[in-house]
């Protein structure tokens, strides 16, 4: 089930010129995180406090270490003059979070080397603190109900360690199945799950990285995924139900890992969601009022129906970035521009294999706004009720300000623009009806003017029933 530790620092196949590959020999020996035992990755990934969920996950790992029967799917990769190259997923480890240790975590010669180690994990040992410790300690005090009330709701409903080590152990599996179609591919989970922002009901989020070049998401991605799809149907059938290819924009593959009850997208080659994931994720951690204050914002975008992209409204990566832009922008910061003060940390062109160093080289923000989690609450409606201006502005974090509107056919007529930051598109394309623009906007308005006038939360999202949901 997990990397034999024989293996462990040896390519899992033999490469064509492996005799004159001298790159790992030139790795420096001081690379932190260290890697684990498998001894230590076994014992964490098996100490889940749910006895059933343990005993469900053994199951699971048995039943597949026990099918040695022939593939049904033929093999098939597409070839490029870097087929050989290949990725690791890894979990970044903040500053304060270097003394534990990260499996998996030697840097990847991603796209200048014939081969890598087969280190696919990325889950730190479980421990009784929420991930990543010790910063999820830390927390903004709450002075007031409002800002109480935040906390309490963060605190119930945001992602446990347990909730990642589940989307993890599903990760690890799907990949060594993926990798007996293609070899060379590496399975990552990104989103919500890895950038700090997620909930104990978020989904899973895989990119599959097939090559080095850029794949045609309308033709070669949905081939891809079309075999991927076969697989879950047919050999994996036991443990993936409900696989469904959706043919969007970027293509993904949808399906429920019966083990973890995880509902999981499936993209490939769609890179900027990996650079994305590390640069949420310096933000959600280098000031603590971030991640409360964005997690409420999701709570209340859901229960008010306008946090669905498929339905033609906000999603979640947009929404985040709606609370990001807003902490930019209030006269007195509480969040910079990560891109501007850390250009060679979030550089769009960084090779991927050094994506997940960039927030160990930033250090907490110390702002000098001392609002409160409850002002900055009312502040967010405020903000996008009556300040901002929808029609001409577009929300960019990476120049930190509102900037005007691009006249790209992207940007024409759309009723929200929502800048992402590496490769400029707009993430808010998906509302392109008036009808669900004003629905929006008249949610801002009508939450903030409540909010303003009775400072309790439940007037705008029902604490109790959110926590017992989940």
């Amino acid at each position: 089930m997990f990397p034999n530790s024989s293996n462990l620092g040896r390519p899992p196949f033999l490469p064509k010129h492996q005799q004159h590959n001298n790159f790992f020999s030139e790795l420096p020996l001081n690379i932190p995180p260290t890697l684990l035992s498998h001894q230590q990755i076994v014992d964490a990934r098996f100490n889940f406090q749910n006895a059933a969920w343990r005993d469900t996950v053994f199951v699971f790992c048995r039943r597949l270490s026990e099918q040695n029967v022939p593939y049904d799917v033929k093999r098939q990769r597409f070839h490029s003059p870097h087929c050989e190259s290949t990725l690791v997923n890894q979990t970044v480890p903040l500053p304060e979070e270097r003394r534990y240790s990260f499996p998996g975590s030697i840097p990847s010669p991603l796209f200048h080397a014939h081969y890598i180690p087969d280190l696919t994990g990325c889950v730190p040992p479980l421990r009784d603190a929420p991930f990543p410790d010790p910063i999820e300690t830390t927390l903004p005090v709450a002075k007031d109900k409002l800002s109480q009330q935040v906390l309490e709701l963060f605190q119930a409903c945001q992602q446990q360690t347990c909730d990642l080590n589940k989307k993890e152990l599903c990760r690890t599996e799907l990949q060594k199945e993926i990798q007996q179609i293609f070899p060379q591919s590496r399975l990552f989970l990104v989103g919500s799950s890895l950038n700090g922002f997620g909930t104990r009901s978020s989904d899973g989020d895989l990119c599959l990285v097939v090559k080095e070049e850029p794949v045609n998401q309308k033709t070669e991605a949905r081939h891809i995924l079309s075999l991927v799809q076969k697989l879950f149907c047919t050999k994996l059938s036991n443990y993936i139900e409900r696989p469904q290819l959706i043919r969007a924009k970027v293509p993904i593959v949808k399906f429920r890992d019966k083990v973890s009850c995880v509902e999981f997208d499936l993209n490939v080659n769609n890179v900027v969601g990996i650079r994305n994931t590390f640069l949420l994720r310096t933000y959600a951690y280098i000031e603590n009022r971030v991640r409360p204050l964005v997690l409420v914002v999701k709570k209340w975008a859901s229960f008010h129906d306008i946090n669905d992209a498929s339905r033609g409204t906000l999603s979640s990566y947009s929404l985040v970035l709606m609370v990001l832009h807003y902490l930019q922008t209030l006269p007195e910061p509480i969040l910079p521009s990560l891109q501007k003060n850390y250009p060679e940390s979030f550089s769009p062109t960084m090779q991927l294999h050094l994506v997940h160093q960039a927030p160990r080289t930033v250090p907490p923000y110390l702002s000098k706004n001392g609002s409160t989690l409850g002002d900055l609450l009312v502040g967010f409606f405020k903000y996008y009720a009556t300040e901002f201006d929808w029609s001409h502005q577009m929300i960019s974090i990476r120049e930190a300000r509102a900037i005007p509107r691009p006249d790209g056919i992207e940007w024409r007529n759309k009723f929200i623009c929502v800048e992402e930051p590496f490769d400029g598109t707009n993430t808010a394309r998906a509302v392109h009806e008036k009808q669900k623009f004003d629905i929006i906007k008249d949610e801002f308005l009508k939450s903030w003017q409540r909010l303003r006038d009775k400072r309790d939360l439940n007037c705008i999202l029902p604490v109790r029933a959110t926590i017992q949901k989940r």
